[in-house]
């Protein structure tokens, strides 16, 4: 028996992951409905993303409406407090798909796999409505965010957006430009499915040449290489760069640009991203 192309078998197994990633977690995820949890939802996002007195990225009305329209409103709680969120809408009806917009866990939690649990949970709910994948952006020069999206939740990297969300000034954003890296979710691979139970191996290392990489741990350095595998590597701590040197961390945002976009602009695949901080890219046959 099928759900709109999704067996029940798939599902149950998913809600399986789901509850079994909350549980390691130590947490509850579950959908929100109402005003209040709403209401919670803005507030742990402004102490994420804004300086005091700042709007939160998304407001209570939204949330609200998105939640009415059927679309995925999640949140994570430890006893009774909301430690994260997660929301998203539809995209094209033919396209049986979710836009992940805003994922954001609180800072005490970091390291607990709350994040990981919300998305987990963000499958199941979307496999119940039969749905085939769920993209999201991210930003490409945050190493964890990287690793995460890749490699623990098994996402394919599938376009490189500059400037993305135009000037933010947040936070964690600062005033430089907002490029981002698109990927999809592609719900029924069996990557995904093993990502979502825990399973994911790193990928391997591959033999690949330096396209871009850190000189004296610092510097962005492109380098002139005819490999058809190739490696880009990032800052080591990119946030803090935009507070103590904007200029570096621009000139940062600018290689990875000029390196990683335009390969996946002219179609090369990234293949992984591994714990020293670099992504591995195959550009195809280098002509």
């Amino acid at each position: 028996m099928t759900i709109m192309g999704t067996s029940m078998q798939e599902t149950a197994a998913a809600a399986d992951a789901a509850g079994a990633a909350a549980a390691e977690a130590g947490i509850e995820v579950r959908i929100l409905s109402r005003v209040e949890e709403f209401a919670q939802v803005t507030a742990l996002f402004r102490s994420i993303w804004t300086a005091e007195g700042d709007r939160a990225p998304v407001n209570v009305e939204t949330l609200r409406a998105l939640s009415k329209a059927g679309s995925y409103v999640g949140g994570a709680f430890e006893g009774d407090e909301l430690v994260g969120a997660c929301f998203g809408f539809f995209a094209a009806p033919e396209r049986r798909a979710l836009h992940s917009h805003i994922a954001g866990v609180s800072a005490r939690m970091r390291g607990r796999n709350v994040g990981f649990a919300l998305k987990v949970h963000q499958r199941s709910w979307a496999l119940e409505q039969g749905l085939d994948e769920i993209s999201w952006t991210f930003d490409p020069l945050i190493s964890r965010n990287a690793y995460f999206n890749l490699v623990k939740l098994s996402a394919t990297p599938t376009g490189y957006l500059r400037n993305f969300y135009g000037q933010m000034s947040d936070a964690l954003n600062g005033a430089d430009d907002t490029d981002r890296m698109l990927v999809t979710w592609y719900l029924h691979d069996p990557a995904v499915t093993a990502a979502c139970r825990g399973s994911a191996p790193d990928a391997p290392t591959a033999l690949a040449e330096p396209l871009l990489s850190r000189e004296d741990d610092t510097i962005p350095v492109v380098h002139e290489t005819s490999a058809r595998l190739v490696r880009v590597s990032l800052p080591r701590d990119i946030e803090s760069l935009r507070r103590t040197d904007p200029e570096l961390a621009t000139r940062w945002r600018l290689a990875v640009r000029a390196t990683l976009g335009d390969l996946m602009d002219d179609g090369a695949r990234v293949l992984s991203f591994d714990r020293s901080g670099a992504y591995t890219i195959d550009r195809g046959e280098v002509q």
